[in-house]
């Protein structure tokens, strides 16, 4: 191995090493370690640089921006909810996520499925109080045991596909062949996941984070007339469990209900008043068939999905100190809404438009984000300021992003167009029917995983480019001698570590030729060979650099690189184990 390829393996070892023992982000751990490789002129420009041109990174990209049309419409929502229905434990949560998500792997890029689960399992996160940590790592494993079942699952069983017709004259796989060893894989982890994913997986990013600001308010909300929320009890609506939120009463045809039980039975026009902190209250607005109780938020200029909530603190020079929010005309004069009202913890009884301002109040508005700015130095307000991510979700464009997620599915599936193609096709339809705002959709990408895979792919490309790589994998095969299982086996190892290494498909690559030529020697048949590179360069559990969903999943749930090694690392054992068993018997030497 040359000089610069001991720097380079050096270098990556140090950045494992950060990765484990630091609470370094991993974006900046990969990228510092990218950056010293090409500054020591290691490696060119084009090679260092080449994760940030890589059609899967990019995809990702897109894919968060087409995440965020499903997201702000509310289409995936209601794919959680009816998903997750009314799991109230981790075992059955997750129970719940892996089921579906496995089977569509199967048969879908397993990229988009991850990325349009994220945000909506972290609201869902907050309204069931199940930590986002015990169910979003099995998400990224669940959509990765998925994809190995089928030829199309995942594009490395269609890489290997092509290297076995083109390069090594062998015939192709049948499309549901790599079902035979895919399925007792993926049945293996599930059952690993169920039984032992509470007691490995760490309690992070949890929903009981909200309750560190105590501020609340009181909100009404109406039920909208044709609700589907109508006729349904408030256990059944979803509206008693939402965390640090209590419905106060009811108010009905001019009488209250106060001490609402779970059994009570909406009714269309019901006027609910609730009380709780700010989070929650978001929450709340994204329930559909549910309404704000003042008709000025339907008044303002801007459309509903291009809004924000806004918190800002009364001053005394307030002019509107004194008066009513209705007739100081709120509205008109600063272009927003008042939602609630928080008034040192006291409850205010009093209608939004009836609450007479006073010093210290604060409000929580709906309005333009220009609000910000334009009131940030006001003397009107002691403080402005956004609350991220509480756009309001508009239902009524649901169907056109189901419709833009099912026509990227279907293009990306049937080989008309690129997943990357397909995805900037679904975007641009959202864009187009206003389904989200340019801004926001800008706001959706979360630059720091781009940066991580685009980092980790540069590292993949240091590593091959000075021939690292593949001097690590052959000497390692080279430690088979006669012995067709042992060959197996370290051709597993060597797929698998590359994959932890570098990317999925570049170890399969890399590993085929090798394996190849070493199943000649043997005068063994290769098909073994190729199940075994398919099943352990999809088998990504032990990092989250090695496979783009976990990298997608290591930011919303809170994870540190350890908590991956801790449950993906019994993983890869159990799945090597299988393969190795289990491919042999199959498809014969």
């Amino acid at each position: 191995m040359t000089p610069e390829g001991w720097i380079v393996l050096g270098i990556i070892m140090l950045c494992l090493t950060f990765l484990v023992g630091t609470a370094i982000s991993v974006d900046i751990i990969l990228f510092a370690g990218l950056a010293v490789i090409f500054i020591i002129g290691i490696i060119p420009a084009e090679e260092a640089l080449s994760g940030f041109s890589n059609e899967g990174m990019l995809t990702v990209a897109v894919l968060y921006i087409v995440a965020a049309g499903l997201k702000e419409t509310g289409a995936i929502h209601f794919i959680v909810q009816k998903v997750m229905g009314d799991a109230r434990t981790v075992r059955k949560a997750q129970l719940r996520i892996m089921s579906p998500v496995m089977i569509m792997s199967a048969f879908l890029n397993n990229t988009p499925i991850v990325a349009s689960f994220i945000p909506a399992l972290e609201r869902w996160s907050r309204i069931s109080q199940i930590p986002a940590s015990k169910i979003l790592i099995p998400l990224s494993y669940a959509a990765i045991l998925g994809g190995t079942c089928t030829l199309i699952g995942t594009s490395t069983n269609l890489i290997i596909n092509g290297l076995m017709i083109e390069e090594a004259s062998i015939r192709s796989i049948g499309i549901f062949e790599p079902a035979l060893i895919g399925i007792p894989c993926a049945i293996a982890g599930f059952i690993y996941l169920l039984i032992f994913g509470d007691r490995l997986l760490p309690i992070r990013g949890s929903s009981m984070d909200t309750f560190k600001d105590p501020r609340e308010y009181t909100i009404e909300m109406i039920v909208k007339e044709g609700s589907a929320l109508s006729e349904k009890t408030i256990e059944e609506a979803g509206l008693r469990n939402l965390p640090g939120l209590f419905l106060i009463e009811i108010q009905r045809n001019k009488r209250a209900i106060p001490a609402v039980g779970p059994y009570e039975r909406l009714k269309s026009k019901d006027r609910l008043i609730f009380t709780g902190i700010v989070d929650s209250i978001i929450d709340l607005q994204q329930i559909s068939g549910l309404e704000p109780a003042t008709e000025q938020v339907f008044k303002l200029n801007a459309p509903r999905n291009e809004r924000k909530m806004i918190e800002a603190v009364v001053s005394r020079s307030n002019p509107l100190v004194g008066r009513t929010i209705r007739r100081g005309r709120f509205r008109d004069r600063y272009d927003a809404v008042v939602l609630a009202v928080s008034r040192s913890g006291e409850r205010i009884n009093e209608k939004i438009g009836d609450i007479t301002m006073k010093s210290g109040d604060v409000l929580l508005l709906e309005a333009h984000p220009n609000f910000v700015n334009k009131y940030r130095n006001s003397s009107d307000y002691f403080l402005v300021s956004p609350i991220e991510d509480s756009s309001p979700v508009t239902y009524e464009k649901a169907w056109i992003a189901g419709l833009s997620l099912a026509a990227m599915v279907i293009l990306a599936a049937t080989g008309v167009l690129s997943m990357l193609q397909a995805a900037i096709v679904a975007g641009g339809l959202l864009l187009i029917t206003k389904c989200y705002s340019y801004s926001s959709a800008l706001e959706s990408v979360d630059w720091r995983v781009l940066i991580a895979i685009a980092s980790a792919l540069g590292l993949g490309s240091a590593l091959e480019y000075t021939g690292v790589a593949k001097h690590l994998a052959s000497n390692l095969l080279g430690l088979s001698g006669e012995n067709a299982v042992l060959a197996l086996f370290l051709t597993y190892i060597a797929t698998w570590l590359l994959t932890e290494m570098i990317t999925n498909n570049a170890a399969a690559v890399l590993i085929f030729p090798i394996a190849f030529s070493l199943a000649e020697s043997m005068g063994v048949n290769f098909i073994p060979f190729a199940m075994v590179i398919i099943v352990a360069a999809s088998s990504s559990f032990s990092t989250p650099i090695g496979y783009q969903t976990n990298l997608m999943v290591y930011g919303p749930g809170g994870y540190r690189f350890t908590d991956f090694v801790k449950i993906g690392l019994p993983l890869n054992l159990i799945v090597a184990a299988i393969a190795v068993s289990l491919i042999p018997y199959i498809w014969n030497f």
